[in-house]
C-alpha cells in the first residue's frame, strides 16, 4: 500500500490541485524556445523570407531570460502554487501574441500553439485561472485578427479572403473553449478518483491499525492469563485464612471479586473475533461474520434482522479489514435509512456465497442508481457528506473477489445491495483443502495448542 504523505492536503499522496512543479513549466519552455528559434531561423535562412528578426528574437530572449531567472532562484523540485503557476502561463500567451504579432498573426499557422498553455492550465489548475487564461488566450486571438504585421508573401499584395480569416479566427476561438473545457473535465474526473482512492487507502489503513489493536489484545489475553490465574489463588488462600470480620477479609473479598473481573474480561477478549492475525481468531463462519456485523453496525433506529439460507456448511472465510470496513459501511448505510428494519440474508452453495442488505426505507434516488460506486457520489443529498462510502465499500470489496449489484427492492420501499463472492475465493477450508498434500491429516497439536488458548484464559 502506497504511504499517505503528511506534507500533502488531506493526507493524500499526490499534490493538491492548482500544484505544478516549478521544473515541468521551466522544461516545458525551454522547448517551447527550442521550437520558435528553429520556426525563425527556418523562415528567415532558408525560405528566405523577411521578418522583423530583431524584435522577434527580443521575445524569444525574454522567455529565455524568466527561464535563467527561475533557475538561479533555489527550489527547482518544489511546487508552484495556482496564482504563481497562471501567472507564468499568462506570460508564455503574452509572449506568444508578441511573436505572432511580428509574424503575421492569425495568417502564421503557429497561431495553433495558443492552445497549450490553456490546455496545460485545465488539466494542472484550478477552474479559476484556466477560466481567466482561456479569456486572456482569446483576447489575445481577437486583437490579432486585427492588429498584426503582414507575413512577407511570394507574391506582393497577396492577402487571405476575410472570410478564411474570420474562419480561422473563430476555429482558434471555439477549439480554445472546447479544449479547455474538455481537459479540465477530464483532469477533474481523475483528480476525484485519485483523492477517493487515497481516502480509500486512510479508511483501510485505519481498519488495520483496529485489526492490530485486536491482534494485541488476544495476544495480551493469552500471556495475562497464567499470571492472573496465580493471583487468583492466592487471593482465594489468603480469603480463607481470614475469617469473617477480620481486618483484610473485606479487602480480600474485594481483591477476589476484581480478579474474577478481570479473568472474564481476558476470556471475552480471547473470544472475541477481531483478534487479528491469529488463525485461532482470524477465521470464522461466514454466517458468523455476518452475525458480528450486525452486532457492530446496528442501531436503536433499525432492528437488523439476519437470515441464512444454505444446503451446505457455511464457508470458512478471513475476518479481514477488508471485508468488515466494506460490510460494515454498507449496513451502517443501510439502517441509516431504514424505516424499522434491515435485512441481511446470507446464501451459499458449492460455487457461490451471497449476502444481501435489504432495508425499508426510501430506496435510492433514481438520478444515482447507475452511479453507484463511483466516487462523490452521495445517498445523503445535502447532508454535507462527501459521498465516498459507497465507494470505499465497493473498492475494499472488490479487493476480497466480491461483485456488487444496487437496486431498489421494491419502488420506493426501500433499497437492496447484493454481494456475490465465488465460493473457492471465500472459502479457506476449500483452498487449504487443495493446498495440502493428499492424505495428510491436520497436524492435532496445533489444533490443540490453538484450543488451549481460549482454555488457558477461562
Amino acid at each position: 500500500m502506497t504511504a499517505l504523505n503528511p506534507m500533502t492536503p488531506t493526507g493524500m499522496s499526490h499534490p493538491a490541485m492548482g500544484q505544478v512543479r516549478v521544473r515541468t513549466l521551466l522544461l516545458i519552455r525551454w522547448l517551447a524556445i527550442a521550437g520558435q528559434l528553429m520556426a525563425l531561423l527556418l523562415v528567415d535562412v532558408f525560405l528566405e523570407f523577411e521578418l522583423p528578426m530583431n524584435p522577434a528574437l527580443g521575445a524569444i530572449g525574454a522567455s529565455a531570460v524568466v527561464n535563467l531567472w527561475i533557475i538561479a532562484r533555489p527550489g527547482l523540485s518544489h511546487w508552484h502554487r495556482d496564482g504563481a503557476a497562471a501567472g507564468y502561463l499568462a506570460f508564455d500567451i503574452g509572449q506568444l501574441a508578441v511573436l505572432l504579432y511580428l509574424t503575421g498573426g492569425l495568417d502564421n499557422p503557429f497561431a495553433l500553439l495558443f492552445l497549450v498553455p490553456v490546455t496545460i492550465s485545465a488539466t494542472i489548475l484550478s477552474r479559476r485561472s484556466t477560466t481567466y487564461l482561456g479569456l486572456l488566450a482569446l483576447a489575445c486571438v481577437s486583437m490579432l485578427a486585427f492588429f498584426h504585421l503582414p507575413l512577407p508573401w511570394p507574391s506582393p499584395g497577396f492577402t487571405l479572403p476575410p472570410l478564411y480569416a474570420a474562419g480561422i479566427w473563430l476555429s482558434l476561438v471555439v477549439g480554445t473553449a472546447f479544449l479547455m473545457f474538455y481537459a479540465w473535465r477530464v483532469a477533474e474526473e481523475a483528480r476525484r478518483m485519485s483523492d477517493a482512492l487515497a481516502a480509500t487507502q486512510e479508511t483501510l489503513a485505519k481498519e488495520r491499525q483496529m485489526s492490530a489493536v485486536g491482534s494485541l489484545a488476544a495476544a495480551a489475553a493469552h500471556k495475562l492469563g497464567t499470571p492472573l490465574g496465580t493471583i487468583a489463588l492466592i487471593a482465594k488462600e489468603l480469603l480463607h485464612d481470614q475469617p469473617v470480620g477480620e481486618k483484610f477479609h473485606a479487602d480480600l473479598e474485594i481483591l477476589d471479586g476484581e480478579v474474577a473481573r478481570c479473568r472474564d474480561i481476558l476470556a471475552q477478549l480471547a473470544r472475541n473475533p477481531s483478534g487479528g492475525a491469529d488463525p485461532a481468531v482470524s477465521r470464522l463462519p461466514f454466517d458468523a461474520l455476518i452475525n458480528d456485523a450486525a452486532d457492530q453496525y446496528g442501531n436503536d433506529d433499525a432492528a437488523i434482522r439476519v437470515t441464512g439460507k444454505a444446503t451446505t456448511p457455511a464457508p470458512l472465510v478471513r475476518r479481514s479489514p477488508e471485508l468488515i470496513q466494506g460490510l460494515g459501511n454498507l449496513i451502517e448505510n443501510a439502517t441509516d435509512f431504514a424505516a424499522s428494519h434491515v435485512d441481511l440474508a446470507s446464501n451459499w452453495d458449492e460455487n457461490l456465497v451471497e449476502l444481501s442488505i435489504t432495508d425499508d426505507g426510501p430506496g435510492f434516488a433514481a438520478n444515482i442508481l447507475d452511479l453507484l460506486g463511483d466516487p462523490y457520489i452521495s445517498t445523503r443529498p445535502g447532508a454535507g457528506r462527501m459521498g465516498l462510502g459507497v465507494f470505499i465499500s465497493k473498492t475494499l470489496l472488490e479487493r476480497t473477489g466480491a461483485s456488487l449489484h444496487f437496486f431498489n427492492h421494491k419502488q420506493g420501499q426501500g433499497a437492496t445491495v447484493v454481494i456475490r463472492w465465488p465460493r473457492h475465493i471465500m472459502d479457506l477450508a476449500e483452498s487449504e483443502t487443495e493446498n495440502q498434500p493428499e492424505n495428510q491429516p491436520e497436524n492435532k497439536l496445533e489444533i490443540q495448542m490453538r484450543e488451549s488458548r481460549i482454555d488457558d484464559v477461562e
